[in-house]
C-alpha cells in the first residue's frame, strides 16, 4: 500500500491512465453518499500510486454492493475473510480521517 498526495478529482483524473480514471470515477459515483465520500476521497489520495495488485483489489471492492460495504466499514457486520485485507483495513482507518 502506498501513499499519495491529495489531488482534486479533476486534477487526479487528468493525470491518470484510463483504468485509474475509471476507478476514480466509480469511487465517486457509488450510489450511497457515505460510500462516495469514503471511496472517492480514498481514491483521490491513493489511486495514482497503487500497484497492479492493489488496483485489482480496489476494483474488486468496487464490485461489492454499497449496503454490504457500509456494514463492513462501520462494523455492523463482520467483514468476510475474502475482503478482510490490508487495503480494506486501510479504508476503515481512512473513514475516521475524512471530511463528510
Amino acid at each position: 500500500m502506498s501513499t499519495g498526495s491529495k489531488l482534486s478529482g479533476t486534477e487526479a483524473g487528468a493525470q491518470l491512465d484510463p483504468r485509474r480514471r475509471k476507478l476514480l470515477f466509480r469511487s465517486w459515483h457509488r450510489g450511497m453518499k457515505e460510500m462516495d465520500l469514503i471511496f472517492g476521497q480514498y481514491a483521490d489520495m491513493h489511486i495514482a500510486t497503487m500497484d497492479e495488485d492493489t488496483l485489482n483489489e480496489f476494483e474488486r471492492l468496487l464490485e461489492v454492493l454499497d449496503r454490504d460495504l457500509f456494514k463492513w466499514i462501520t462494523g455492523e457486520d463482520k467483514t468476510p475473510e475474502a475482503f478482510d485485507t490490508v487495503l480494506f483495513r486501510d479504508l476503515i482507518l481512512f473513514r475516521d480521517k475524512i471530511d463528510y
